[in-house]
């Protein structure tokens, strides 16, 4: 059989750890570029507990230029981790859950993984539920429509539709949905400012009556994205890169604007909306006030920034995360599109208009495990194998990563005591949980788990035959358990690429 006959075949392979969305992406099937993963980030930071941010702060006494500060440099800190984490999606072209393999074992990967993807499917129920009442209110007045359900179960089928299409999709919504969000966004700035001035208020004088500090304001926002600071290897394996770029900041440029700018920019942007709502109204929330006050295209117009932004956001920030951590479960039997659909379905079982009122208690404890997943994840790629990774060995039941049974103990002990210290502190959690997950981990790497495991990126010397995207190759999976590195004029020649995730 010809090479390029066996990589065809091998590409629709299945077992126990491969599947062909989580095998690692090849340089030539990265089509995302800088303005493309910056207008995904657009549409992801438009979410409506944004607002509340900005609200909590300027109700908690902080002034609202400080409350915009605070966030801007919060998202730059968060996005500079996701920078940190992002090189395993553009170096390897490695999903999150399988890149776990690594420091939690074959199967230890699923607890981790497993507990983000259901999260990620319950945040995909509440943004659909919020963008079905939007749609229920354009219904409403123009065709006396009401059931908010049969718009979710649409607007649900619509998405979970786009998803399943596949990366070049979600770009093409997010490069839609981001020039008309930001516009969107600034005449409701403008409608509030004016509403406010009416009622006598200057809402940069303005000073609420709590007593929050900028710490504690600062320290939630580093949790807002700790989901998708650990994750954000799903997206980045779709971003270009430079073949044979070395350094990082060459090898990351298409993915700084996105998380040093567009995101800070974009949630400072929301979360002083959010606060300006409340300084005019005392109600965090923009959408419900305006939409009391307006009648027909400011209606419309209102309620479609809804409907996009939650559409923008669940693509990339919910259903595909979700997908992959079940693919991940299961190859043998769940492919990504079937994933997608499950995502929608276990964020429906979770019964979103139900959860709302308490989804942000839960998820701020959550945030705590999080953190310090992603603290393990950069001192297990960073310091432990210089970025080195085994990448065959990752799907391989046998491989090095089988550790005891499938479970690297190290890898799951820091997450649960690092995680739990972190809950049990939780309004510095994200301070806690990172630092104490990235030293345990290394710790008990050293000292329990590297003595009977050898790992083959760290006992070759940190061999660069272990890397990918800076030697000028990828990863191509060849059938059987069989990998080849190959540089992008060989895998061109060699195999059409794969169009799903």
């Amino acid at each position: 059989m010809s090479l390029t006959n066996q990589i065809r075949e091998a590409e629709h392979e299945r077992s126990a750890l491969i599947e062909e969305s989580i095998l690692p992406t090849l340089l030539g099937q990265r089509p995302i570029g800088l303005i493309g993963y910056a207008g995904i980030w657009v549409g992801i930071a438009v979410i409506i507990a944004t607002y509340s941010l900005g609200a909590a702060g300027v109700g908690g006494g902080v002034p609202l230029a400080s409350v915009i500060l605070i966030i801007v440099l919060a998202n730059v800190g968060i996005g500079a981790l996701m920078v940190l984490t992002a090189d395993i999606g553009t170096e390897h072209g490695l999903s999150f859950a399988v890149y776990l393999r690594a420091p939690f074992g074959i199967h230890g990967t699923h607890l981790p993984s497993i507990s983000r993807g259901i999260v990620a499917a319950m945040w995909f129920g509440v943004q659909t539920y919020l963008g079905a009442l939007a749609l229920n209110g354009i219904g409403e007045y123009f065709l006396g429509f009401n059931n908010w359900f049969v718009w979710y179960v649409a607007f649900g089928v619509l998405q979970v539709a786009n998803t399943a299409m596949g990366i070049k999709s979600v770009e093409r919504l997010a490069s839609l949905a981001a020039p008309a969000i930001i516009a969107i966004s600034i005449w409701m700035f403008f409608t509030l400012e004016g509403l406010a001035s009416t009622n006598g208020i200057n809402i940069w004088n303005f000073k609420g009556t709590g007593e929050m500090t900028l710490l504690v304001l600062f320290i939630a926002n580093l949790g807002f994205w700790s989901t998708l600071a650990i994750d954000i290897p799903n997206l980045t394996r779709f971003v270009k890169t430079q073949a044979g770029a070395k350094g990082f900041v060459a090898r990351n440029r298409n993915i700084f604007l996105a998380q040093l700018i567009a995101l800070p920019v974009t949630q400072a942007m929301i979360a002083g909306i959010g606060g300006v709502s409340f300084i005019a109204t005392g109600n965090w929330n923009p959408i419900e006030v305006i939409q009391g006050q307006s009648e027909g295209l400011s209606l419309v117009v209102l309620l479609a920034l809804v409907v996009l932004a939650q559409w923008s956001t669940n693509n990339s920030a919910n259903l595909i995360p979700a997908a992959l951590t079940f693919v991940n479960f299961a190859p043998q039997i769940i492919n990504y599109k079937m994933a997608v659909a499950l995502a929608g379905i276990v964020g429906t079982l979770c019964f979103p208009w139900e959860l709302l009122d308490n989804l942000f208690v839960f998820l701020g404890y959550y945030g705590a495990f999080l953190s310090a997943i992603g603290g393990i994840m950069v001192a297990d790629y960073y310091v432990l194998r210089k970025r080195r990774i085994n990448v065959p060995d990752l799907y391989d039941a046998n491989g090095q990563f089988r550790y005891t049974g499938g479970f690297n103990p190290a890898g799951l002990l820091a997450w649960l005591i690092a995680g739990a210290v972190a809950a049990w502190y939780a309004q510095y959690a994200f301070l806690i949980g990172f630092p104490l997950g990235f030293v345990i981990y290394l710790l008990l790497m050293k000292l329990m788990v590297l003595p009977d495991n050898p790992q083959a990126e760290i006992t070759s010397g940190y061999s660069n035959n272990y890397l990918a995207t800076s030697e000028g190759v990828s990863w191509v999976y060849l059938g059987h358990g069989q990998f080849r590195r190959m540089n992008p004029e060989e895998a061109l020649g060699e195999m059409i690429g794969r169009e799903d995730l």
